[in-house]
């Protein structure tokens, strides 16, 4: 994992405007590069730790093949929300359970952070298995939650505890 760079740009833009992959995002897929570029511009210029975004990159060919970010950072409370997506081609290979299992190490070890949610469609339920590997709990089911064009979905919420994690 990295930080994402100009160079990304064009591979930010292929995974996400992958109706595959948007499937399940809270917005729709993207029509232009105009969204890559913001997303790497606002990376680039961040200062501050409100959020951690970390591209997932294939080392034999670094390529990248999604993201995994923190955010929604509270440091009072120890706690965040994890967001992850991830190239079609590279479904179902281990590779977001490796990227996240490294960034949760990073959040609880070096954040001390306590907590870390995720809040996902229902209907995802590859997500949900990555995050029931991880050791999340389900923790709820909001109705009705997200508005996407003309789609109205779901939430489900997983948290997970730093004790939980290695324990």
């Amino acid at each position: 994992m990295r930080p994402l760079r100009d160079g990304d740009v064009d591979q930010l833009f292929e995974i996400h405007s992958d109706p595959r992959v948007m499937r399940y995002w809270s917005t729709s897929a993207w029509q232009t590069l105009e969204p890559a570029r913001a997303m790497v511009a606002k990376d680039l210029a961040s200062t501050t730790r409100e959020y951690l975004r970390l591209g997932i990159e294939l080392m034999s060919t670094q390529k990248l093949l999604g993201t995994c970010t923190l955010f929604g950072i509270n440091a009072q409370c120890r706690r965040a929300e994890i967001g992850y997506v991830l190239a079609s081609p590279a479904w179902g290979q281990g590779y977001m359970n490796e990227a996240l299992s490294s960034l949760i190490d990073y959040a609880f070890a070096e954040l001390n952070l306590n907590r870390i949610e995720a809040d996902i469609d229902p209907r995802n339920e590859s997500s949900g298995r990555v995050l029931e590997r991880l050791k999340f709990s389900r923790e709820g089911y909001l109705r009705e939650r997200w508005i996407v064009g003309d789609e109205v979905s779901d939430t489900v919420l997983y948290g997970l505890l730093q004790r939980e994690w290695k324990g």
